[in-house]
């Protein structure tokens, strides 16, 4: 699922009339080419829009509720050229709701030693007006991400693209509609949660839908032909699947499992879905080549009507426009203590997201031993290896927490010849057993997203974008400082919350 056009963040500049209309026209000029630089750099996954320079706090206030009211405006950023009085931004920040990034930044790289001057002084003073600007913000406690350094450096640009995108992931989850066709497995904590509040918090909508409302979409479903044969073109699909195969008939009802499914969210502008196999109702088939391919195309899905790695999985997507790495459901299933270095293999019953395969998936079926159906069409594949992580979301009952940990996907130690289902292996940070005891303290769920196309720093923003704790584990972890993380974080939350 792709969004129609691309989103836009709005680059606002700071100044003030003081300076006269001459160097006001300085100021717009170098502000057009600073955003020019930050385009041309080819690495943000959103459209820069510059706004006029600013100069007064009534022209403030007016471009930032515009901002709030566009909804191709994903965020803001703002750099104080010159000197900006920052008493003229109060009700204009005030009033922003959209992400802000603070960019401290000057056109000029290096200094003229031998020409500098008052005019050139004057003028290239961000060091002065961007600290004015930090004040008031923090003053009003405006969340805000703050960032650095000349625009031609590609660690700034990296850091500008991280934010870019928590903010179209936040901007992405605010707009979600989620599906839940039944209700989620019976007995099991982690999947509840509390709906109510991830709207308000977050802004996802998740309500519940019969099965048997899919059920009609699929069976209302008569020509699949041209499915079946990209199913051929793009995965090896096993002889009993392929045309003239004894089961073929299992490789075009799961086709149409894909149509109805698809129609349905599309019809619905749902963006995210869960199942769950103990809720089929009339379906013959556990949908499973239908929801690889559907999160392959950036939609959020969880098993068992998870619906919050589901909302967490589609915003992940979302922020993982323009790369070339994968995304995917997932579920830490079982461990390999030695020989050589622990790892962990992930897998689910069927749904992984080919997104993340390492070569061609083979379209194959077998039996479930779950769900009390036929046996379903699944891809099958190991993922790529390469660096990662693994995120998780999880309802506290005050507030939710974000888990994450970061690992390296490698292949298998041997061949996997009889495991039917697409898999992941990874080396957990920073250790197999500090891992899995820290991630277990901090509550994290056995549902997650595996993600080897956003890092950290845009989890971190992400989540400060939603005013979510996160806990990351990573090479520096000990289970002893982390657990003293959880409790301050506690502390902290709470105190936040107030009375």
């Amino acid at each position: 699922m792709t969004s129609a056009s691309k989103p836009q963040l709005w680059f606002l500049t700071g100044s003030q009339a003081l300076y006269g209309e001459e160097t006001l026209e300085q100021v717009a000029g170098q502000s057009l080419r600073i955003q020019q630089l930050l385009s041309a750099s080819g690495a943000l996954p959103a459209e820069i829009v510059g706004k006029p320079v600013l100069t007064e706090a009534a022209s403030i206030r007016r471009v930032l509720q515009e901002a709030n009211a566009d909804a191709a405006c994903v965020g803001v950023i703002a750099w104080m050229h010159t000197f900006s009085p920052a008493k003229m931004w109060i009700t204009g920040l005030d009033a922003l709701r959209k992400p802000l990034l603070h960019l401290h930044t000057q056109l000029n790289e290096a200094l003229p030693w031998s020409t500098i001057d008052m005019d050139f002084m004057n003028l290239n003073q961000a060091a002065h007006g961007d600290r004015e600007f930090g004040f008031i913000q923090t003053r009003l406690g405006v969340p805000r991400k703050t960032v650095a350094g000349h625009v031609s450096d590609p660690a700034v640009v990296a850091r500008i693209d991280a934010w870019a995108r928590a903010a179209i992931g936040a901007d992405h989850l605010r707009n979600l509609r989620l599906a839940r066709f039944g209700d989620n497995m019976r007995d099991v904590a982690v999947t509840e949660g509390d709906k109510v509040e991830a709207e308000l918090r977050f802004g996802v909508s998740v309500n519940t839908y019969g099965v048997n409302e899919l059920v009609e979409q699929v069976d209302a479903i008569s020509d699949v032909d041209a499915l079946v044969q990209r199913y051929a073109d793009e995965y090896n699909v096993v002889p009993e699947l392929a045309a003239g195969g004894a089961r073929h008939e299992s490789l075009q009802y799961a086709a149409r499992i894909e149509a109805g499914l698809r129609k349905f969210l599309t019809d619905g502008g749902f963006g995210a879905f869960t199942t769950n196999f103990e809720d089929l109702g009339g379906l013959r088939q556990l949908p499973g080549l239908a929801v690889q391919r559907l999160m392959a195309d950036g939609y959020g899905f969880g098993g068992e009507g998870d619906w919050k790695t589901s909302a967490l999985l589609a915003a992940v997507k979302a922020m993982s426009v323009g790369r070339d790495r994968g995304t995917s459901f997932m579920e830490d299933y079982t461990y390999h203590f030695g020989p050589g270095k622990p790892k962990i293999l992930g897998a689910h019953m069927l749904e992984v997201c080919p997104s993340i395969a390492a070569a061609k998936p083979s379209c194959e079926i077998h039996a479930l031993g779950i769900g009390n159906r036929e046996d379903p069409v699944r891809l099958v594949f190991d993922a790529a290896p390469g660096p990662g992580v693994v995120l998780g979301l999880v309802d506290l009952g005050d507030r939710f927490r974000l888990v994450a940990n970061e690992i390296d996907v490698v292949a298998p130690d041997e061949p996997l010849p009889n495991l039917p289902v697409a898999r992941a292996v990874w080396e957990p940070a920073p250790s197999l057993a500090t891992s899995a005891e820290s991630w277990i303290t901090a509550g994290g769920p056995h549902h997650t997203v595996l993600t080897q196309a956003v890092g950290t720093e845009t989890l971190r923003d992400f989540a400060n974008l939603l005013g979510v704790e996160l806990l990351v584990i990573d090479k520096d972890t000990t289970p002893h400082d982390f657990a003293d993380r959880i409790r301050w974080n506690q502390a902290y939350h709470r105190l936040a919350q107030g009375f």
